[in-house]
Protein backbone atom coordinates (compact mmCIF):
# COMPACT_ATOMS: atom_id res chain seq x y z
CA UNK A 1 0.00 0.00 0.00
CA UNK A 2 1.21 3.45 -0.60
CA UNK A 3 -1.15 5.26 0.93
CA UNK A 4 -1.85 4.62 5.27
CA UNK A 5 -5.08 6.70 5.85
CA UNK A 6 -5.38 8.27 9.26
CA UNK A 7 -1.43 9.90 8.69
CA UNK A 8 -1.56 12.75 11.14
CA UNK A 9 -0.88 15.47 8.17
CA UNK A 10 -4.26 14.45 6.66
CA UNK A 11 -6.09 14.01 9.72
CA UNK A 12 -5.37 17.67 10.42
CA UNK A 13 -4.11 19.24 7.01
CA UNK A 14 -4.26 22.76 8.59
CA UNK A 15 -2.34 21.92 11.29
CA UNK A 16 0.47 20.33 9.09
CA UNK A 17 3.32 22.41 9.82
CA UNK A 18 2.64 23.17 13.19
CA UNK A 19 2.70 19.25 13.85
CA UNK A 20 6.59 19.61 12.01
CA UNK A 21 7.44 22.09 14.13
CA UNK A 22 6.58 20.69 17.55
CA UNK A 23 7.88 17.20 16.80
CA UNK A 24 11.18 18.68 16.56
CA UNK A 25 10.77 21.13 19.89
CA UNK A 26 8.70 19.29 22.06
CA UNK A 27 10.16 15.66 23.30
CA UNK A 28 6.66 14.44 24.25
CA UNK A 29 4.51 16.05 21.20
CA UNK A 30 7.17 14.12 19.74
CA UNK A 31 6.48 10.65 21.33
CA UNK A 32 3.17 10.80 20.79
CA UNK A 33 3.06 11.08 17.00
CA UNK A 34 5.61 8.25 16.73
CA UNK A 35 2.88 6.24 19.02
CA UNK A 36 0.37 7.35 17.11
CA UNK A 37 2.17 6.29 13.87
CA UNK A 38 3.01 3.13 14.91
CA UNK A 39 -0.54 2.47 16.16
CA UNK A 40 -1.29 3.52 12.65
CA UNK A 41 0.41 1.20 10.91
CA UNK A 42 -0.68 -2.03 12.82
CA UNK A 43 -4.71 -0.69 12.40
CA UNK A 44 -3.94 0.06 8.91
CA UNK A 45 -2.19 -4.24 8.57
CA UNK A 46 -5.12 -5.12 10.11
CA UNK A 47 -7.66 -3.37 7.45
CA UNK A 48 -6.22 -4.70 5.23
CA UNK A 49 -5.70 -7.89 5.37
CA UNK A 50 -2.02 -7.71 5.57
CA UNK A 51 -1.11 -8.74 9.23
CA UNK A 52 -5.15 -9.35 10.35
CA UNK A 53 -5.57 -10.05 14.17
CA UNK A 54 -9.19 -10.47 15.81
CA UNK A 55 -11.95 -8.08 15.73
CA UNK A 56 -11.31 -7.19 19.67
CA UNK A 57 -7.98 -6.54 19.37
CA UNK A 58 -8.32 -4.70 16.14
CA UNK A 59 -11.03 -2.56 18.09
CA UNK A 60 -8.65 -1.88 20.87
CA UNK A 61 -5.96 -0.63 18.55
CA UNK A 62 -8.67 1.77 16.68
CA UNK A 63 -9.39 2.83 20.40
CA UNK A 64 -5.82 3.81 20.90
CA UNK A 65 -4.87 5.46 17.85
CA UNK A 66 -8.21 7.60 18.83
CA UNK A 67 -6.97 8.54 21.90
CA UNK A 68 -3.37 9.31 20.72
CA UNK A 69 -5.15 11.69 18.06
CA UNK A 70 -7.55 13.33 20.59
CA UNK A 71 -4.07 13.88 23.05
CA UNK A 72 -2.38 15.07 20.03
CA UNK A 73 -5.33 17.44 19.23
CA UNK A 74 -5.41 19.36 22.36
CA UNK A 75 -1.60 19.53 22.29
CA UNK A 76 -1.91 21.53 18.59
CA UNK A 77 -4.94 23.49 20.23
CA UNK A 78 -3.39 24.58 23.01
CA UNK A 79 -0.18 25.91 22.00
CA UNK A 80 -2.10 27.82 18.52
Amino acid sequence: MTHVPHQLAAEFPDKADQISKMEQTNAHFARLTEEYDEVNRIVHKAETNVAPMDDLAESEMRKKRTALKDEIYQMLTKSA
